[in-house]
Parts: C-alpha cells; sequence; structure tokens
C-alpha cells in the first residue's frame, strides 16, 4: 500500500503549492498603490497647470513600480478615455520604472502645452472615470487627487445625476483656488467644499483639501 502513501502525499504537496501559488497572486495587489489625478482644465484654472505639474512630478517620485498612475484632464465632457492624457503601471524593475517615469512626463509636458482652457467643468464625469480606471486596475490603495477650483458648471444636455461609489477612495481635492464671486462671499466657497465633502463621504470615500503645495508629503507619504 506503499504507493496509496505516496499517492496522499503527491496530493497533499500539490494542494500546499496551489494554495500557495493562488494566494501569493493576490496578495501583491494589496500593497499597490493607484493614484488618477484629475486637472481641471476649465476657463481662468487652466492658468494653474503649471502647479499640476509640480503635484505630477512629486507622485512620480513617490510611486514605486507595480504601482499605477493616470492624469486625466476635466473640460466639458470628462467621462471619457479620450481625457487620459498619460496612463502607466511601473514595471517590478527600476531601470524600466524610470524609463516609464520619463515617458509618463514627457506625456504630460504635451498635454500641458496643447491644453485650451474648456468652457464647462464636468468634474462627477472626470470622477467617474476615474472610479472606473482605478477599480479595473484594483490596487490595494486608490487616491484621487482632484486639482480644481471645484465649481462644477455642466453643459445643457448631459446628465451627471449618477451616483458615485466611492468606497475605498481617498479623494484629496488640491489647490482649490478662490474665484472672485467667493471674495464677494466667502460662504460660496466654504460652501463649495462642504458640499463635495459631503458627496465623497456619503458614498464611503475620505476626504482632504491640501492647498498649500508645500505640503505635498501629506497627500503621499
Amino acid at each position: 500500500m506503499s504507493w496509496k502513501r505516496n499517492w496522499r502525499a503527491a496530493v497533499a504537496l500539490f494542494i500546499i503549492a496551489t494554495s500557495v501559488v493562488l494566494g501569493g497572486c493576490g496578495e501583491p495587489n494589496a500593497h499597490k498603490r493607484g493614484v488618477y489625478m484629475l486637472v481641471d482644465t476649465s476657463g481662468t484654472y487652466s492658468r494653474e497647470l503649471d502647479k499640476a505639474q509640480q503635484v505630477i512630478n512629486y507622485t512620480l517620485a513617490r510611486l514605486q513600480p507595480g504601482d499605477t498612475f493616470a492624469v486625466a484632464s476635466i473640460n466639458t465632457a470628462s467621462f471619457s478615455e479620450k481625457n487620459i492624457h498619460a496612463r502607466v503601471t511601473f514595471d517590478d524593475r527600476p531601470s524600466v520604472t524610470n524609463r516609464q517615469k520619463q515617458a509618463f512626463q514627457e506625456s504630460v509636458a504635451a498635454f500641458v502645452d496643447d491644453a485650451q482652457p474648456a468652457e464647462y467643468t464636468d468634474i462627477t464625469g472626470g470622477l467617474l472615470q476615474a472610479i472606473e480606471f482605478l477599480n479595473e486596475k484594483d490596487p490595494g490603495h486608490k487616491t484621487i487627487l482632484l486639482f480644481s477650483d471645484l465649481k462644477e458648471e455642466i453643459k445643457s444636455g448631459y446628465n451627471r445625476d449618477v451616483p458615485l461609489d466611492l468606497q475605498g477612495f481617498e479623494l484629496i481635492a488640491l489647490n482649490v483656488t478662490k474665484l472672485h464671486s467667493d471674495n464677494v462671499d466667502p460662504n460660496e466657497y466654504l460652501d463649495r467644499i462642504a458640499g463635495w465633502q459631503q458627496r465623497v463621504e456619503e458614498t464611503g470615500g475620505t476626504w482632504q483639501v491640501v492647498n498649500d503645495l508645500g505640503q505635498l508629503e501629506t497627500i503621499l507619504p
């Protein structure tokens, strides 16, 4: 009966090996980071793109092999892959990652140079695209950087009455500049931030505002 014992032992080893392999396939994602940055190009806010590049370069320096990064624009109709100007999942080999980061910077520079001020500001559409993108990549940590004054203006005919499922997402609003009307009535500025915070948190996400770009270490430690 020794062949039976050997057969059982072989089966047991196969099961153990299979469980290790399957566990190894799923586990790495828990440590990977996915960052999707939305850059507002509407109206006068398009003049802030040089500051957006600072954030992008800082983020590139912080991300590691296996992490994912994408940069997309907010314009009149933002729920589109065409709005994604640069995207990458970094290779496990550091030398390849460095080349990917350089190519990413070049794509962003081309986007900034060619950007035209948009007439409307479809923030909701951009967020829907960001959620879809990061959910597909399925990193362990999902961060959306929202570089905008948070003033949403939807073109007539576009439906953005769509629920945002931000469960498990961290949303960080950056460089939320004050509009002329905010200077006349500061409540407009405060209400705009509070409204987005409520919308994010009631759908399961976390919310943070960082206006001092000298404190970027607080967003991606």
